[in-house]
């Protein structure tokens, strides 16, 4: 036989005899990205049962070990995901992802509790936890794309995070306040109509309790206030926010906000004065005398007293005549 083709043949013979060692899998874990596990392998944070496997997630989590934590949690979830421990592992999970700072993950991780384990015990502690991530972008934490860059800040996405708490538990002892902040971030994010809708929500829906509707109430006048004074006045806001501060002190009369209230209705009854003045002026200076009219009239309607109420008589009184001439 050829030497060569005996050679071969021993090679082959003696590279197949040999043991080998079965290639790691590629495990992949939401908001742990990917890993090797060695099957058979008596890793320090494996155990057979998911009651000591989680075991060893909590007592890494309380070494401040997050990733060993986040490994034994993870395989809880992925090797006993029926189990009793598996909400447990979840939340272990989330508590890991908040220290490591990818708020958006253990938000998600939290999220997977109240969808796929609805009974857990964990149910109260897992919406303030969410109540929480969902504030730290309230102040301005920038969402990430990956969990890992940051790409920006959004008022629009933080109310989002709100919403789903108040679905999660609309009755709950955490949901009034997460109506509030739906508003708020809407508020925050200059979206004012939907702040007013959020406000409005939490006044309808929590009006058994008295702090939080007679909050919500406020912030409605206060969110009809700031649209007024967006970008050009608008006069049906200001109207919006003259009926919602009024409605507010009606129903709290002994609200310490009373007396802010008081002052905003002066200030946008003037402002509704000085806007009608001036669209009358407008009406006058194209020769528009009924539409000029109106307007004077409606300055004296809002406030008689004003100063400008004294001018829009006087213009009154001039424009008559050539309304009567006009219709000759």
């Amino acid at each position: 036989m050829n030497r060569r083709l005996i050679l071969f043949l021993l090679v082959v013979t003696g590279t197949v005899m040999v043991p080998l060692r079965s290639p790691a899998p590629l495990i992949y874990t939401p908001g742990e990205g990917w890993y090797y596990e060695m099957f058979g392998s008596s890793t320090k944070w494996q155990r057979p049962h998911a009651k000591e496997q989680v075991e060893v997630a909590e007592q890494a989590y309380k070494d401040k070990d997050y990733s060993t934590a986040m490994h034994a949690a993870n395989r809880v979830l992925r090797v006993f995901p029926l189990s009793d421990y598996a909400p447990r592992a979840e939340y272990i999970l989330g508590r890991c992802l908040e220290m490591k700072h990818k708020d958006e993950a253990a938000f998600n991780a939290y999220q997977r509790i109240i969808e796929k384990y609805p009974k857990s015990g964990q149910f109260n502690d897992v919406l303030v936890r969410q109540y929480e991530i969902a504030g730290r972008f309230l102040d301005g934490e920038w969402f990430r794309l990956w969990n890992t860059i940051p790409i920006y800040p959004s008022m629009d996405e933080t109310a989002k995070l709100y919403a789903k708490i108040v679905n999660n538990g609309p009755y709950s002892e955490i949901a009034p306040q997460a109506q509030l902040q739906i508003g708020a971030a809407q508020y925050k994010g200059k979206n004012y109509a939907d702040a007013v809708k959020a406000y409005q929500t939490a006044a309808d829906r929590y009006s058994s309790q008295p702090d939080v509707a007679a909050d919500a109430m406020y912030r409605i006048g206060v969110s009809w206030q700031k649209q007024a004074d967006s970008a050009e006045y608008d006069q049906g806001a200001a109207a919006q926010a003259i009926a919602a501060y009024t409605d507010f002190m009606a129903f709290y009369p002994d609200d310490k906000r009373g007396s802010d209230a008081q002052k905003a209705i002066v200030l946008l009854k003037a402002e509704r004065v000085r806007g009608s003045f001036e669209i009358a002026q407008f009406y006058e200076k194209f020769h528009k005398w009924a539409g000029a009219v109106v307007y004077y009239n409606d300055v004296l309607q809002l406030d008689a007293n004003s100063p400008l109420a004294l001018q829009a008589r006087e213009r009154i009184a001039v424009l008559k005549p050539r309304l009567k001439t006009a219709t000759k």
